[in-house]
This record gives C-alpha cells, sequence and structure tokens, in this order.
C-alpha cells in the first residue's frame, strides 16, 4: 500500500472562500476532513481519537446553516475546520493537557477563544495533542516532513495537523517558544500576537505572566484573516496600509545561540531581501541573554508551581518525570526572583523599542529555532531563538523559508508591542520577497 503524501497544507482563505459561498457543502467539507484524518492521523498522531466527532460536527455544521443561512451574511471564518490544543477547554470535549491526572482537574468553561472562533463560524475538528501541561514531556506526534524527526513542543499536534493538510488552522499557546519552534520545524506560518492580545480564560495555564495564545496557518494571508477575528481591538486597514519594513538583525550573543544552517538561512533571506530594495541593518542587542534566560525561567517555573500547586498534592504521583520535576523545581524559587522576572518583561520590551528607535527599524528578522527539528521524540528542541521575544511579549510570526535534508527551517519577524496588524501587513510583503524556497 503506497504511503499517503505527509506534507499537504490546505489554504485557511481558500476555503472559507468556498464554504462561505456555498460552493462547498459544510457536509462534503466535514467527508473531505474526516478522509484525510483517517488517512494521516495514524501516521502523524497529531489529533485525539473522537469517537463521536462526525456526529458532532455533523450537527454542528447544521446548527452554523441555520444560524447563517444566507452566504452574503456569513462570519469571516464559516466552516474552518480547527484544531485545538489540549490545554483549550472545548464544550462536550475532555481536556486532557497530555497527562494521565484525570480529565476532571482540567474541567471549567470553554476557552473564551474557542467561543471567538466559533462565533466567527468555525467548527472544531477536535484536540490537538500537547505535551503535558504544555511542557516538555512529549507525545506521540511526528513531524509530517520525516517522522523520525519532534514537530516541536509543546504545540505538537497543532503545528503537525497544519502541515498535514489534517487542519487549515490550529491553537497553540506559547511561554517559552510552543507556537514559533514547531512551525519553523513543521514548515508552516505560526503566529505569536502581542501578550493579552487574544483572551486566555478557559486555558489551562503554565505561567500566567507570559502565556499567549497563537496559531497555526499555511500562509501570512490566513494569519491575517484569523487575527481579524480573534485578537483584541482589531484595527481594520493597519494591516494593508503596512509599507516595506525596514530590518533588524539582532547580532551578539542571542545571534549566537543558532546553529550554522540556521545562521546560513538567515544570511541567504538577508541577501534576498537587500536585492529587493529592502532595508537590513545589523542591530547589537540582547547581550544579556543569559540573565534574560534565567529572570523568564524562575518566572514560569515558579507560575507552574503556583498553577499546579493543588493537582499536584492530589494527583502527583501521576505527573510524568520532567513536569514533577519542574514543579519541585518551582518550589524552590523564591517570589522576589518571580517579581523580577514579571519587572523585568516591561523592562525589556521598551529596550528592545528603544533600540529599534535608535537603529530606525520596524521589525526584527531571527532565527524561530536554532536549527531544522531534532531527531527522535523524545525531546522537542531548543527555545532559545523564542524566549526573548516572548518574554517581553512583543509579537511574532514565522515564515518558513529554507530547509536542511528536507527538515524546514524559519524564521521570525518580531513587531511592536501592540501594533500587531502592521507586523502582520509587513509580514506579507516580507515573505513574498523571500518566496518558499529558500
Amino acid at each position: 500500500m503506497t504511503q499517503p503524501k505527509l506534507v499537504q497544507p490546505i489554504s485557511l482563505s481558500s476555503q472559507v472562500a468556498a464554504t462561505r459561498s456555498g460552493a462547498l457543502s459544510l457536509q462534503d467539507l466535514i467527508s473531505q476532513t474526516l478522509e484525510r484524518l483517517d488517512e494521516v492521523n495514524p501516521l502523524v498522531r497529531a489529533m485525539l481519537p473522537d469517537p463521536r466527532q462526525r456526529e458532532r460536527l455533523s450537527s454542528e455544521a447544521a446548527a452554523l446553516i441555520e444560524r447563517w443561512p444566507s452566504p452574503d451574511d456569513r462570519p469571516p471564518l464559516f466552516g474552518a475546520m480547527v484544531a485545538v490544543k489540549d490545554i483549550f477547554n472545548v464544550d462536550r470535549m475532555p481536556t486532557r493537557a497530555g497527562s494521565a491526572v484525570p480529565p476532571e482537574s482540567f474541567s471549567g468553561r470553554e476557552a473564551d477563544v474557542v467561543a471567538l472562533l466559533k462565533e466567527a463560524g468555525a467548527l472544531v475538528l477536535g484536540k490537538a495533542v500537547t505535551t503535558e501541561f504544555a511542557y516538555f514531556a512529549s507525545g506521540a506526534t511526528a513531524n509530517p516532513h520525516n517522522r523520525e524527526h519532534t514537530p516541536g513542543g509543546s504545540s505538537s499536534g497543532s503545528a503537525a495537523a497544519v502541515a498535514a493538510g489534517i487542519a487549515p488552522l490550529a491553537l497553540g499557546s506559547q511561554t517559552v517558544g510552543s507556537v514559533i519552534r514547531p512551525a519553523s520545524f513543521c514548515g508552516v506560518v505560526g503566529f505569536k500576537p502581542s501578550y493579552d492580545r487574544i483572551p486566555t480564560s478557559g486555558t489551562l495555564y503554565f505561567s500566567p505572566s507570559v502565556d499567549t495564545i497563537g496559531y497555526f496557518v499555511d500562509s501570512v494571508a490566513d494569519a491575517t484573516l484569523v487575527a481579524s477575528a480573534l485578537l483584541l481591538g482589531w484595527r481594520d486597514g493597519e494591516d494593508s496600509d503596512a509599507a516595506a519594513p525596514r530590518v533588524g538583525i539582532p547580532t551578539g550573543a542571542y545571534l549566537d545561540q543558532a546553529g550554522a544552517e540556521m545562521r546560513a538561512a538567515l544570511d541567504n533571506a538577508v541577501g534576498r531581501l537587500r536585492d529587493a530594495g529592502i532595508a537590513v541593518e545589523e542591530a547589537m542587542t540582547l547581550h544579556d541573554i543569559a540573565d534574560i534566560n534565567k529572570r523568564h525561567s524562575n518566572l514560569t517555573v515558579y507560575e507552574f508551581a503556583e498553577t499546579h500547586r493543588e493537582r499536584y498534592a492530589k494527583y502527583g504521583s501521576m505527573f510524568r518525570p520532567q513536569s514533577a520535576q519542574f514543579y519541585e523545581t518551582g518550589l524552590a524559587v523564591s517570589s522576589a526572583d518571580a517579581v523580577a522576572g514579571r519587572t523585568s518583561r516591561i523592562a525589556l520590551r521598551q529596550r528592545l523599542h528603544e533600540r529599534m528607535d535608535r537603529a530606525g527599524i520596524d521589525v526584527w528578522l531571527a532565527p524561530s529555532a536554532v536549527g531544522a527539528a531534532p531527531h527522535g521524540l523524545g525531546a522537542t528542541g531548543d527555545p532559545a531563538m523564542n524566549l526573548p521575544w516572548t518574554h517581553a511579549g512583543m509579537p511574532v510570526i514565522n515564515l518558513p523559508f529554507g530547509d536542511v535534508d528536507g527538515l524546514p527551517l524559519g524564521l521570525s519577524l518580531v513587531g511592536r508591542f501592540g501594533h500587531d496588524e502592521a507586523l502582520l501587513g509587513q509580514a506579507a510583503i516580507v515573505e513574498s520577497t523571500l518566496g518558499s524556497d529558500g
């Protein structure tokens, strides 16, 4: 039997254009989607089983049609199939968070982001695999580009589901690098908005001071479509009004963390941008990355322990060893160190903005990971290249660019805090300039 093509992402914009107009019926979309799921999920293991999936989707699709019978009135994500990372509560679906801990421990009202997606017309295909508690204890998901390699984490199943064409949109979350790194490893667009621009209620928190909801799609256009429905205070038109950005490369100790192949991809991208007339300047910054890393680690491990205190007291024996060790480490971090970490976030953001002002740049261009996806499924890769942007709460989008032996590489475009619309518009220009062959 011939193995199906595993890498086959879907254009969200094209899918919803067809379902909104009625050119593709929701019932036909459900059949197509479940056929693809049945074909590739046993190989990549991105989605969790859902015995009532077809029945549930058919019922929810009928309700969408009843609510919006006229194509002219249908919302922007009408019929969009969404894979939801299994740390978000969804009505009529258990939340397991990649853990053996009983799902009742995570129960609660439906996540605000899921409610926003449904209000925009989306259908929840199902739950995507996550590492335990969105930390490092891996799930079973394989990278669709090479199943012997990790898809990254903690949003493992979400990134793989989009890369494999199971769903055109998948929700993830980022506390260090859990959207941008798996997007890079799986060769898809991943977007992490500014901190708190997507509401987080109904989510199993890791570290509330930095946790940010993001998502995976196939293109910047798809990312912008979703952003207009999910981002609080979305400013229409700012994305389309964006001009070609002045790009900064953050040289120094931070960039030195990247591997040679990723550095080569970055250099290649810089050459292409300059050839296209886009200004690119090197700007030394993040020289104290080791201290930033330590402050972020102290903050997140402290808040992880706070989040899981009652759960660990009751179910600690069910925690996987990595998660249990992380919890115990968190207990040893002082509240003063946690406060220092929270204060550091605002200071770093201001410092990065000031550096951008002095260098006359609009966005940073940086590696999305230290290299391509590592071999093996027992670890999810190093998030070092993502950490400072997450710590500062700045918006980041991964643009696939290049590969190593068929394993994708990705570059991060990082914008100013709160200016997500401008970043997405600028990212569309950079995406077009770079192309996809790297």
